[in-house]
């Protein structure tokens, strides 16, 4: 069996699949070690991995960010999103690369598998001469010829218009990374040993094997896509045991009556009640539906007096949750909208922060949602989506047809198969 580095920055959407991708290969006898912070070692430990702990690499708690990296503020707007890449994904690299480069001196590690975004892996990988492989933790950034730059707010061309467009907004991109992001980039890979590069994050994917989430028709299909990029479904790992709310035999019954039921959730990183949970809550306040709130951790008293209509808790279970919902309304985490998906329920996105904007495209492109275009809709302009989702029986339609694509994809069973082919081809 191969001795396995599993490496997740310590975001808890990372770490969900991340878990997943470590249990799978633990339980066919792998020796995984889970190189992760040390908030999310209990979640590893529990899908039978161990815990390599940063040490030289700054240890954050992702619901504060600015305690330790006082940059980043709220995390929003351009500057916020520029600050984490630079203090906390950038940032951390040089010191990730240190420990792994450590635990591998100190006892030969076969194979690392890295969460896209833990760059520190990444530069590990390359300096060892090892296998590794990529996770997609997020919507898939490769770039290619057939898309606008990762990232920038524009949907797929149509026509040699568009793709003309495209093409000066990949060069304009690709001249302004080399100028802002090439720079950083490189201190980090000198403070790791390695050269200087160029072409932005696109060399921090693996060249091996890259395990993308998603299935085609959710992602954008690309002509130039690498064949080692490989789709895998939905990475995730059940939850533990949940007490459910007093108040769950209502959704039940929501349901026998008829009555939709509709989630809404801003995830566990971008928490501030009064960006969608509040607006939501006003906007489908008196509805005739059920809507089922989740704070992402904050004390439910916090969101003030509820509507009839309106049950809450900081946390539920999705694989319960879900299967009972007729739509979700969130702010876009890729973890979110796939587990959405694959249990056959639209969407309604408001995204703004990372890579939020992007999956709330991919929504409303793939036909299983809508796309509000901002992260701080107003109530009316809700309650306009949600009627609208919840009376196109196409969306709901095109939702479960991508849902069981996701379902076969495999998920972490697949992931594992692929990794140990890398192991193999290697050892062959």
């Amino acid at each position: 069996m191969a001795r396995i580095i599993v490496a997740s920055m310590p975001f808890a959407g990372h770490v969900g699949a991340m878990t997943a991708v470590a249990g799978e290969l633990a339980d066919r006898g792998h020796e995984v070690l889970a190189y992760t912070g040390a908030k999310y070692e209990r979640r590893f430990l529990a899908v039978g991995a161990q815990w390599l702990p940063w040490q030289r690499a700054t240890d954050f708690d992702d619901s504060d960010l600015a305690a330790t990296f006082p940059a980043v503020g709220d995390g929003k707007g351009l500057r916020g999103g520029m600050a984490n890449v630079e203090h906390v994904l950038i940032g951390t690299g040089a010191g990730q690369a240190a420990d792994l480069l450590a635990e591998a001196s100190r006892k030969p590690v076969d194979l690392l598998v890295t969460d896209h975004l833990a760059f520190g892996a990444a530069l590990a990988g390359q300096t060892l001469g090892l296998p590794w492989a990529s996770v997609a933790v997020t919507p898939l950034s490769m770039e290619s010829r057939d898309l606008p730059p990762p990232g920038f707010p524009a949907l797929p061309a149509k026509g040699a218009l568009g793709r003309a467009r495209d093409r000066a907004l990949r060069a304009m991109v690709q001249a302004m990374s080399g100028r802002l992001l090439d720079p950083m980039l490189n201190r980090m890979r000198a403070a790791a040993g390695l050269p200087p590069a160029t072409g932005g994050m696109e060399g921090l994917f693996s060249p091996h094997l890259v395990l993308a989430q998603g299935v085609p028709g959710l992602e954008y299909p690309r002509s130039d896509l690498p064949s080692y990029v490989h789709f895998v479904g939905r990475l995730a790992v059940a939850p533990p045991p949940q007490e459910l709310p007093p108040w769950w035999t209502e959704i039940e019954k929501a349901r026998a009556d008829g009555l939709p039921v509709v989630h809404v959730t801003q995830g566990t990183l971008d928490v501030d009640l009064t960006d969608l949970l509040r607006p939501a809550l006003a906007g489908l306040a008196g509805e005739r539906l059920l809507v089922v709130c989740t704070t992402g951790g904050a004390p439910v008293a916090d969101l003030g007096p509820l509507p009839e209509n309106v049950r809450a808790a900081p946390f539920l279970p999705h694989d319960r949750l879900l299967p009972l919902t007729d739509l979700m309304v969130t702010n876009g985490g890729w973890g979110g909208v796939l587990a959405a998906v694959q249990a056959g329920v639209p969407l309604v996105v408001a995204g703004a922060s990372l890579d939020k904007p992007e999956v709330a495209r991919r929504v409303a492109w793939s036909g299983v949602g809508r796309n509000l275009h901002t992260g701080r809709p107003g109530a009316a302009r809700i309650r306009r989506a949600v009627r609208d989702v919840l009376a196109q029986p196409d969306t709901a339609r095109r939702t479960r047809e991508l849902g069981l694509k996701l379902a076969a994809a495999g998920g972490a069973a697949a992931a594992a198969d692929l990794l140990e082919e890398l192991i193999a081809d290697q050892a062959a």
